[in-house]
């Protein structure tokens, strides 16, 4: 149902794009900056390694598990007023995150903008694929697509200036100004619209995804510092496999579920959450570790560092756009499989360059990288609208994006955990039972205190296993990333099984599950 007060134009249309791109610039801003002002953040505010890096991953965290939850809002309630209302929750804890005063407050406002930052993402998405309809959408989710590049590509090098012009606070006010322009804009030009058969939030479902969520990323950010096999750590990671079992159970018994299970009965479903969750460790998890290497560990300062990352992301200010007219000549399959293998391939080069490399020797490899995650980002979005009516727009963004950004939260705690295990066994006997905690802080950054542990040691020693951990982990990467490709191309390029064909089965399996419930 729309609200047809005032009927869309071309240049309304134009405007409420424009409005959805500037709230999609902002969040990888908000996402890119605190990396690259976590060394700065640490000196400012202190905190054990565990609390810095709960400072990306607490955004991540509410981001990505509430994702879902706002995508049925948006259909139930209205997709203006929750794009507006997210807009206003994230602007507000922006403001309120460059006047922390200590780690844990900053850490909590993290979590509270992601709250908003998800609602505010939802609704916005939701909304835009009420105004564009077949093509016209495709090239409006590519453009999104290039603007969440945007706020890649500059994020780190204008937070580096504004960090080492202002300091650190600084870097949240171009959060907040992109965020404004996007809730006037938005409040102007949206119109209101809901699903009519939309039957409210599904709460048990949300706060049971919610809750495992938490408890994963818990679990594997504490095990590096308390071990594996640490009593707390295997009680957070049981729980979760419950809380997880428990969601898929609520999902299947209720009547209008916030995830629709039966959708991943269809391969073409399937390979577009792979999709969605392929960029996390091909990509996202480097816009963090990489200006903690470059700044913290290699000693470059905000603005070396931030420009470092630009040859990372800047594909992503233009090729999203070129992979929706690739689609004019060549299936998304192919454009999508292609792209996750060239980034394979520029894991693998970069792995190549260990710790104290000549920075000019990165960009390549760097730019490798970009290139070939750019060609399927552009496609993603419209590809997971596609695959269910068009009056669950906001349940099939909820899906995708909490797919692709719990993904990025789960694997960036993950990657952190890993790259700090095998940083511990690169550092050789001279580090002896202290290996973990200087693993730990020299991940988040922090050679001084990972070098005053154990100061026998050197510090050349500290950065040789810290270079040959980051080596193995990309090697792992890599790995991981070209199976990812293989696997993307097959499912996505199933024939036989239409985008309509899937939405309807999955919608006539669904009453054929609710009827066999109630009987």
């Amino acid at each position: 149902m729309r609200d047809n007060t005032h009927a869309a134009t071309p240049a309304g249309r134009l405007f409420v794009l424009f409005a959805v791109c500037c709230a999609a610039a902002a969040m990888p801003l908000t996402f890119t900056g605190t990396a690259v002002g976590l060394p700065a953040i640490s000196r400012a505010l202190g905190g054990s390694p565990i609390a810095l890096n709960w400072a990306t991953n607490a955004f991540m965290l509410t981001f990505g598990s509430t994702l879902m939850a706002a995508g049925a809002l948006a259909d139930s309630y209205g997709r203006k007023r929750i794009f507006l209302s997210g807009l206003g929750i994230f602007a507000l804890f922006s403001i309120g995150l460059a006047f922390a005063g200590d780690i844990v407050w900053f850490d909590v406002l993290r979590a509270l903008q992601g709250i908003g930052a998800a609602a505010a993402f939802s609704g916005g998405m939701a909304s835009l694929a009420q105004e564009f309809d077949g093509a016209a959408r495709l090239r409006a989710f590519s453009i999104v697509g290039a603007s969440f590049g945007i706020g890649l590509a500059f994020g780190p090098i204008a937070s580096g200036w504004m960090i080492a012009m202002f300091g650190w606070p600084a870097i949240f006010m171009l959060v907040v100004a992109l965020a404004a322009v996007a809730l006037i804009l938005g409040a102007i030009f949206v119109r209101e619209s809901r699903d009519p058969d939309a039957s409210g939030l599904d709460w048990k479902g949300a706060l049971s995804f919610t809750a495992a969520l938490t408890a994963l990323t818990f679990g594997v950010l504490q095990a590096p510092e308390s071990g594996w096999g640490d009593p707390l750590v295997i009680v957070m990671l049981l729980a979760a496999v419950l809380l997880f079992l428990a969601f898929g159970l609520i999902e299947r018994t209720v009547a209008r579920p916030m995830l629709d299970l039966t959708l991943f009965r269809y391969p073409r479903f399937v390979g577009v959450q792979l999709l969605a969750a392929a960029p996390a460790y091909a990509f996202v998890v480097l816009l963090i570790l990489l200006p903690v290497r470059f700044i913290g560990i290699e000693g470059m300062d905000e603005i070396a560092g931030g420009r470092m990352m630009i040859a990372l992301s800047g594909p992503l200010l233009v090729l999203p756009i070129a992979a929706g007219l690739l689609t004019r000549w060549f299936a998304p399959a192919t454009i999508c499989g292609a792209g996750l293998a060239i980034s394979a391939v520029g894991l693998f080069w970069l792995s190549q360059f260990p710790v104290g490399s000549v920075p000019v020797a990165l960009i390549a490899p760097l730019l490798t990288i970009g290139v070939g995650i750019s060609l399927p980002w552009g496609l993603m979005d419209g590809l997971a609208v596609s695959v269910v009516p068009k009056e669950r727009a906001g349940m099939a963004t909820g899906i995708f994006s909490t797919t692709r950004v719990a993904g990025e939260g789960v694997a960036l705690a993950v990657v952190t955990a890993v790259l700090s295990a095998l940083t511990s066994a690169n550092l050789g006997s001279g580090a002896g039972d202290q290996a973990g905690a200087i693993a730990q802080r020299l991940v988040t950054g922090d050679l001084r205190d990972a070098a005053g542990l154990v100061p026998s040691m050197g510090q050349a020693a500290l950065l040789q296993g810290y270079s040959h951990g980051f080596s193995s982990l990309l090697w792992l990467l890599t790995a991981i990333t070209a199976l990812t490709a293989v696997v993307v191309f097959l499912f996505l390029g199933r024939g036989g099984e239409t985008a309509e064909d899937i939405a309807e089965e999955a919608e006539l399996a669904a009453v054929a599950a609710t009827r066999s419930d109630e009987t």
